[in-house]
This record gives structure tokens, sequence and C-alpha cells, in this order.
């Protein structure tokens, strides 16, 4: 008897390590959202105790996952640029085409489907390439926060520059201020990521979800 064989071929889209980076990201920025907030309006009251210090231990966890955050990013530049993997590098050539712009654009307006040369389209690969930018001014502002509140070890080592992005900035209080707002980005992008991955999943049956858990994507057998 024959056999039928399997309409979709599987494909590697992500290695182990962009995967373990991406949702390691992720956790970093619910938890640096959440208590980054909780520092702005402390609205829990500690108990009575003075061993129990809770905005002290929510500080440490916001620093913990801020570190967290800032070796994340550094990584991943370097997987980007220098990775055996070109699948993400060759997603320029679709921003650089005018014809992968439309067809992107399309298959948004449920007009045709998409065909690019990496894993992006020129939509997404500069919508991550922007919000990766916002992750960098995000970490530089953290640091120069942190480099202002603690002056020994490394805030030491890093008060020769905050001071200087300190002053290019008019103070303290705007590198605060743009602090928070770099949060609200990120916010903002992460409902939208979250909505156009299951969509994708939805509209095209692949490019989805599945493949920041799994590694694998799926297409049709051409």
């Amino acid at each position: 008897m024959a056999t039928q064989s399997a309409p979709y071929q599987r494909e590697l889209i992500f290695g182990a390590a962009i995967r373990i980076f991406h949702w390691l990201r992720a956790l970093a920025i619910l938890v640096l959202v959440i208590t980054g907030f909780y520092i702005a309006w402390p609205f829990l009251v500690a108990p009575d105790n003075s061993d129990v210090l809770v905005q002290g231990y929510i500080r440490a966890a916001h620093q913990i996952f801020g570190f967290v955050l800032v070796a994340i990013t550094v990584v991943r530049a370097y997987l980007f640029f220098f990775g055996k993997s070109d699948i993400e590098r060759r997603s320029f050539k679709d921003v650089m085409s005018v014809k992968s712009w439309i067809t992107q654009l399309k298959s948004y307006l449920w007009m045709g489907h998409l065909d690019k040369a990496g894993v992006y389209g020129p939509l997404q690969f500069v919508t991550y390439f922007a919000i990766s930018v916002v992750a960098l001014l995000i970490c530089i502002t953290g640091l120069v926060l942190y480099a202002n509140v603690y002056h020994e070890g490394l805030g030491g080592l890093l008060a020769p520059m905050a001071n200087w992005i300190t002053a290019l900035m008019g103070g303290l209080a705007p590198v605060r201020i743009w602090h928070h707002y770099l949060t609200w980005v990120f916010i903002i992008f992460v409902v939208i990521h979250v909505y156009m991955a299951v969509w994708s999943g939805i509209r095209f049956k692949h490019n989805s979800v599945d493949s920041i858990v799994s590694g694998y994507d799926y297409h049709k057998k051409k």
C-alpha cells in the first residue's frame, strides 16, 4: 500500500541560544516593568520589622534583571552579526527590496502570502531593529541611574560616562523620564508583537510562535 508523504516540511529557524535568550529577555522585561512601576510608585507598606525591606528587595530584583537585559542585549547583537546562522542577517535583503515591502504589506491586507529571504519580512526587521535600539537606550539610561546611586565597584567605573550622559540629557530627572518613556515603548511593542505572532500563525499556518519555542517552522512542500 502506498504511503502518502507529509504535505509540510520542517525547517530549523532558531537555534537553542536564540530561543533561550528570547525567553530570558521576555522574563527580564516582565520583571523590570513590574518592579520599575513599583519603584516609581511604592504603594506597598513594609512591615514594622526593619529586616524586611520591601523596596530594597524590589530594587534588587530590578537591578539583577536589568543586568540580565544588558547582557542579553550585548549577546544578541553579537549573535546577529557573528552567529553561525545567517537567517536573521539574510532578512536585510528584504529591507532593501521595494517588492518585498509591497509583498509583506499586501499579506497583512490578506492579499497574498509572505516570501522572505530570511526569517523576518522587511517590516518585521525594521521593527525588531528599532526595538533593539530601544533596548540599548533603556540599558544605557538604567546604567546611568545605577551609577548615580552606587559610587563604588561597577558604579564607580561607569561614573565618568554616566556623568557625561547625565549632563548631555540635562540632569537625572530627564534620564529617569526617558527611562520611563522607553519602558512604555517596550510595553506597547510586546502587546503588538504577541498579537502579530499569533495572527501570523493563524493567517499563514507557519511563521508563528512555534518557531521560537521548538526552533522549527513548517512550510508546504513545493
